[in-house]
């Protein structure tokens, strides 16, 4: 039966996306006044936020089959080999990755890969994770 952890979701990080958006255009109004260029420029800016906004909401990761599967908005990721994971480790690492949340965690599998997330129960994921395959480094107990 799979299991599926939620991201966590900074509203911060997403207020933080919607002002570097929108600020510039709002100023743009304001000196300029509404013109057709400005209301095309809003219309994509729109869309686009709706779109990010999409991928934060909808960011999971499904435990099933022995596999790790993540899924952030329409993208999904390849499917990680529990048995292939070493280590578990918090980070605050701020690079692209499919964590809508800077609370997030660092997954290393295989011989150089890794990837950073951030479910929001991370213990929870981290154990369940751990009983399917014990010989995961679980860092996470000590954080």
């Amino acid at each position: 039966m799979p299991r599926k952890y939620y991201s966590k979701v900074s509203y911060g990080l997403l207020i933080t996306v919607f002002l570097v958006f929108f600020s510039p255009l709002i100023l743009n109004i304001i000196k300029n006044g509404l013109n057709q260029n400005i209301i095309l420029t809003g219309l994509f800016l729109i869309i686009l936020f709706g779109f990010i906004s999409h991928m934060f909401f909808k960011t999971e990761y499904t435990i099933q089959d022995n596999k790790l599967k993540i899924r952030c908005g329409f993208f999904t990721y390849k499917p990680i080999n529990i048995q292939e994971i070493k280590e578990i480790t918090k980070t605050n690492n701020i690079i692209s990755s499919p964590a809508a949340s800077f609370d997030r965690i660092e997954i290393k599998y295989g011989k150089f890969h890794e990837i950073i997330i951030s479910p929001k129960n991370k213990h929870d994921f981290a154990g369940y994770l751990t009983s399917i395959n014990p010989e995961i480094k679980n860092n996470l107990i000590t954080n």
